[in-house]
């Protein structure tokens, strides 16, 4: 219809959020990987008397964000237990949620035919999605069907081989999206040798479920950025604050790069509360892990599923018989929707959020029925398989 849009971005499919439409009430929305508990009322309560009394929203937020970068620094030494403190407010660079953070890196590294990016499938769509917009190419190497670890003979062939642009970043979740699985140390041995021209992106989304990070060989691998999100453990996904930690060089490179203003004054306010609040916030982690086991045992007794270990706070499940029917699979969660789960259909698998206790027993009690009796069998359209 509009011949000034650029040809391309007809073919690209944008990424998926909660899905809209009619759907039952209560929703048990275990499909975005969030927090299932919201914040305490006290620190609600915090943060609307800082909006009443200490915000002037006709004054820009700050835009060199200095208070928070310096409670983020001080919160990545302490909690990898980093006994020099090495990581300073130089080192990190603060994102209107870690989406903007991965479109600025595309921009410095591969933007104008520069160079394409490295991903092992399934993971995170929205490095290829932000990757394509800005007409970069994606390079995808395959996981193990068992664990899903990388292929590490074809990434290694890829940067290898790849040229008319080569590869210039590799992008990983540590642990991954959808599959949840922390890498492996084969896995971090190859990182550890990509040549110094390669940036390697390394998402630790989740790391305060799995415990997991590489931050301490940072100073090692001036290559290396570490991305870091508030959304998930610290349950402020509504207010959308990313941060990245890396060499000093490439974060004056990202400072360049981001738009001013980008993050608003309540956002960087609601970040340093929960920072200074942490131990308070984070004590729901235990908690949340011991409902990710349950929910595990519980999923395992549906026979027609098939699980993998998690590090994070999500499960994924495939169906045994009839693995990555992408319609059978599509028509389960459009049926589950309909009853009040919202799950995600990714990967061709479904990756289900850790919530509450009364959510994950609505959502296995709800997968059970639907999966029972024979249902999924080969030669039954969908309608009849999940009516």
């Amino acid at each position: 219809m509009f011949n000034f849009i650029r040809s391309d971005l007809a073919q690209l499919k944008a990424y998926t959020p909660h899905p809209g439409g009619e759907i039952a009430v209560p929703v048990d929305q275990l499909d975005t990987n969030e927090n299932p508990y919201d914040l305490p009322p006290w620190i609600k309560g915090k943060l609307a008397r800082l909006y009443q009394m200490e915000m002037s929203c006709n004054r820009y937020p700050d835009g060199s964000h200095s208070a928070l970068k310096e409670a983020i620094a001080n919160y990545v030494n302490h909690s990898a237990h980093l006994p020099s403190s090495p990581i300073d407010a130089h080192h990190i660079s603060v994102g209107n949620g870690s989406d903007e953070l991965i479109r600025s890196l595309l921009i410095a590294t591969c933007l104008g035919q520069e160079g394409q990016i490295l991903v092992a499938h399934p993971t995170f769509s929205m490095y290829g999605i932000l990757a394509q917009t800005l007409r970069i190419g994606v390079v995808s190497v395959g996981r193990s069907p068992d664990t899903f670890e990388i292929d590490l003979n074809a990434a290694q062939q890829a940067l290898e081989q790849t040229q008319n642009p080569p590869i210039r970043v590799v992008f990983l979740v540590h642990p991954n999206s959808p599959t949840a699985n922390a890498l492996t140390e084969a896995e971090l041995a190859w990182l550890r040798e990509i040549p110094e021209q390669v940036l390697v992106v390394i998402d630790e989304a989740y790391f305060e479920f799995s415990r997991t990070s590489v931050v301490g060989e940072l100073a090692e691998h001036p290559n290396w950025v570490i991305l870091r999100t508030f959304s998930k453990a610290f349950r402020l996904a509504a207010l959308r604050v990313g941060y990245a930690i890396a060499h000093p060089h490439l974060i004056t490179t990202l400072e360049k790069i981001r738009l001013p203003y980008n993050l608003p004054t309540f956002s960087q306010a609601a970040a340093q509360l929960a920072l200074a609040h942490q131990d308070s916030l984070l004590e729901v982690i235990p908690q949340l892990l011991q409902e990710r086991t349950q929910l595990w045992h519980n999923l395992e007794q549906i026979p027609r599923l098939k699980l993998w270990p998690t590090d994070a706070n999500f499960i994924y499940a495939r169906l045994k018989d009839i693995p990555e029917s992408e319609e059978v699979l599509a028509h389960l969660v459009t049926t589950l929707k309909t009853q009040g789960t919202l799950i995600r259909h990714t990967g061709g698998g479904l990756r289900i959020t850790v919530g509450s206790p009364p959510e994950n027993q609505r959502t296995c009690q709800r997968m059970s029925i639907l999966l029972a009796n024979g249902l999924l069998t080969n030669g039954h359209q969908p309608d009849e398989l999940l009516s």
